[in-house]
């Protein structure tokens, strides 16, 4: 069993084949206007081509309507993330269908709650640092957040943690956090950035290596790779 890294915000085939390249178990891939690493369809249907069989795809939404939900399902990914404000209800009609992975902001105790809220409506958390209010984005704003706040505690879901990792800090919270019943892995977006929405492959295979290290120093029990 391995700790799961995936790279979230792929935007173009060279960073893919950077993140596959490297080692990574999951690719993320934005479906939301106002994101600098927001992909049209036809992108995606490329990029999907490009990485299937080779990592496990993920479609990132943010309260989409039911005619973008569709488009993106007919791209056939291997899980949905969903990063708004989708009530656990909606997230249980699609689960009969898809893996759901949902997104949480955490600032305090009180965020974990929120996150128990969807045991049995999704199949996996991540949890995210929480976004500033009135920003435009819920995530991939490369801010962390306290992670002494979920070292041993129970989400309620299995979970992958993000927000503002980076090649410097995230062997750091694997060591902190690897322990904690129910952590998959990791998953990076901004921090593998030159800019929003342009990954960088250097920081790619570095952050995948930082990971790796750190998951060799301890066992970090986790479910099966590609989940």
């Amino acid at each position: 069993m391995t700790l799961l890294v995936k790279i979230c915000g792929l935007t173009s085939p060279e960073a893919l084949d950077a993140a596959i390249a490297a080692g990574a178990d999951m690719a993320g891939f934005v479906f939301f206007a106002p994101s600098p690493r927001n992909l049209r369809l036809e992108q995606a249907e490329r990029l999907f081509a490009q990485a299937r069989g080779k990592v496990s795809i993920g479609a990132v939404l943010v309260d989409p309507d039911q005619r973008l939900l569709d488009q993106v399902c007919e791209l056939a990914p291997d899980f949905l993330q969903m990063h708004g404000e989708e009530p656990p209800e909606r997230l249980a009609a699609i689960k009969q269908n898809l893996t759901v992975v949902k997104g949480i902001g955490i600032a305090t105790a009180a965020d974990l709650e929120r996150a128990r809220a969807y045991a049995g409506a999704a199949d996996r958390l991540l949890l995210d640092a929480k976004a500033a209010p009135g920003a435009v984005l819920p995530g991939g704003n490369g801010l962390p957040f306290d992670w002494r706040l979920i070292a041993g505690a129970k989400p309620g879901l299995p979970f992958m943690l993000s927000g503002g990792l980076t090649a410097d800090n995230v062997a750091d919270a694997i060591r902190l956090i690897g322990q904690t019943p129910g952590f998959l892995g990791v998953d990076v977006s901004s921090g593998v950035e030159r800019a929003p929405g342009a990954k960088d492959p250097v920081k790619i295979r570095a952050f995948l290596h930082a990971a790796r290290s750190a998951e060799t120093e301890q066992a970090v029990p986790s479910l099966a790779r590609g989940v």
